[in-house]
């Protein structure tokens, strides 16, 4: 898939992907979400697409936070007063 006939309707690869991000975070109309479950029906590469979205939605989630060491927060904080005080 990738182009769509001019005479047919549904989404795009192109489409399908480009709304992935907003399905996995629930936020696709209920159309939108009909003709997106469309087109991943039949489009293997949409897809493994979606399922490595899905996994990296997965694994960032589990990743542990590390805390800034001070003194990367105090190289932090200085580079941006120096930054605000040029544009101000």
């Amino acid at each position: 898939m990738g182009a769509r006939d001019a005479d047919s309707a549904g989404l795009t690869c192109r489409e399908a992907i480009g709304l992935l991000a907003d399905y996995l975070e629930s936020a696709l109309s209920e159309q939108e979400i009909r003709e997106l479950e469309e087109h991943l029906a039949g489009c293997a590469p949409c897809q493994a697409y979606l399922n490595t979205y899905q996994q990296t939605k997965t694994l960032t989630g589990k990743a542990e936070r590390v805390a800034m060491p001070d003194e990367m927060k105090h190289r932090l904080r200085m580079f941006l007063l120096r930054a605000l005080s040029r544009d101000g």
